[in-house]
């Protein structure tokens, strides 16, 4: 049997074979792709005004969400985390059910920090609180619903079970 395809205590050991290693993959992708977003113009308006930190940033990806270097670098970190964490089935759903609460966090500070320059370090706007309150729920649920388990075709299915025999 291929030892890549097999399930050991409760871990798919084949790099994202089950849909939540899919899940933390895609997540990390994503985050990957809007953190490069962040820095490139035309995509982020202002691209010029792009500050290390802080409210004073003016630069909005897409027009919307304001961001920084900041910012787009903890983007990358958690696409980073979440490609990585696509390895294993546990890291997966640690990577989104607690990438989720940190980002249920993120939403509290931002709704903190938008009328508060001093605190707004990030920086944070409305659009970004939605945003970020949106992906707390998503990964949190992703992290809870989605199968660790890999899915297998009818016929590989049938040859372990009769191997089982």
């Amino acid at each position: 049997m291929d030892s890549r395809n097999t399930v050991q205590h409760g871990e798919y050991t084949s790099y994202a074979g089950s849909a939540l290693q899919k899940g933390a993959l895609l997540a990390g992708i994503a985050f990957l792709i809007v953190g490069v977003a962040g820095f490139i113009p035309g995509l982020t308006t202002s691209a010029e005004h792009l500050a290390g930190a802080g409210a004073a940033s003016e630069a909005h990806l897409f027009g919307l969400f304001q961001v920084s270097v900041l910012h787009n670098v903890v983007h990358l970190a958690y696409g980073v985390a979440g490609i990585a964490s696509a390895v294993r089935v546990a890291a997966s759903r640690i990577y989104l059910v607690l990438g989720g609460v940190v980002y249920l966090l993120v939403w509290v500070y931002g709704l903190l920090a938008v009328a508060n320059e001093a605190l707004n370090l990030l920086p944070v706007n409305h659009a970004d609180n939605w945003l970020h309150l949106g992906l707390a729920a998503a990964m949190i649920l992703l992290g809870v619903f989605l199968h660790g388990e890999p899915r297998l075709s009818r016929t590989r299915a049938a040859a372990q079970a009769d191997g089982s025999k």
